[in-house]
């Protein structure tokens, strides 16, 4: 695959940060002369400048890879898979934390919301998606708002449905990513004629997912978490996602559905 140039990259991002050049110059403690000649081509930065640069511009670890490249360098970040040898340490981790949110509902996901790991407790939303929605590689956004997934057994759909693509919107800005933006207009196409507008209310402290199960209606709220200074492509991309209950009732009825699997 072709590289673009150094200076068209940065300029790039520069750009989607809505950052000038002497900004970007200011922020990084060189001068707005010699960015422009970085931008131009005219200068070729060393690897710890492009670094010091990509940092301030937020430049996702796969594409400050590029952006080495496309200098002259060695990239500095690897990508291993994560069920690869070298990578069990963190994989025990994920499932540890995974196991640990039990009996609520947990997974991990890469960068295009693929599921690559799961706990026990995810079963109570899988049983509701059709099973070849579920064949690897399972994408969680699809599942959530696809016509034979979980979309039919969502209350809020509406809500839920804005808040995701809001979501992805935020995630394409940031990073870029043509696979995130592919996904967004396949998702948005699900109900589109039938789809709400929907604009959250201004006193709304997190968007809830009501769902409705055959042992009666579950409110939940996710966070995601990501690792903090990861070294490896795989591990910065890596999100788990956890569902908490929303109300004393959500609780009750998932630690009883619990006691049921056991």
């Amino acid at each position: 695959m072709q590289v673009a140039p150094l200076g068209e990259q940065l300029r790039e991002w520069r750009t989607r940060r809505r950052m000038s050049q002497m900004d970007l110059a200011l922020e990084t403690d060189i001068s707005t002369r010699h960015l422009s000649f970085i931008e131009t081509g005219r200068s070729r930065p060393s690897p710890q400048m492009i670094e010091r640069i990509a940092e301030r511009l937020q430049v996702p670890h796969r594409a400050r890879n590029a952006l080495l490249l496309a200098a002259g360098f060695a990239p500095d970040y690897r990508e291993r898979a994560l069920d690869s040898a070298e990578m069990a340490g963190m994989r025990a981790i994920v499932e540890h934390v995974l196991k640990g949110h039990e009996p609520y509902p947990a997974l991990a996901v890469d960068r295009h919301w693929n599921m690559v790991a799961a706990n026990g407790a995810i079963a109570l939303l899988t049983a509701l998606v059709d099973p070849a929605l579920l064949e690897p590689p399972a994408n969680v956004l699809r599942i959530a708002l696809h016509p034979h997934g979980l979309a039919p057994h969502i209350e809020n759909r509406a809500e839920w449905r804005a808040h995701i693509l809001h979501r992805l919107g935020g995630q394409i800005e940031a990073t870029a990513d043509a696979g995130l933006a592919a996904l967004r207009d396949e998702l948005a196409a699900y109900d589109a004629d039938d789809a709400e507008d929907y604009i959250a209310e201004a006193n709304g402290i997190a968007v809830p997912l009501i769902l409705n199960t055959p042992a009666g209606p579950i409110r939940f709220v996710s966070t995601v978490t990501v690792f903090g200074t990861p070294l490896d492509i795989t591990l910065s991309e890596l999100a788990i996602e956890a569902f908490f209950p929303a109300d004393a009732e959500s609780a009750a009825l998932l630690r009883e559905l619990a006691l049921q699997r056991e």
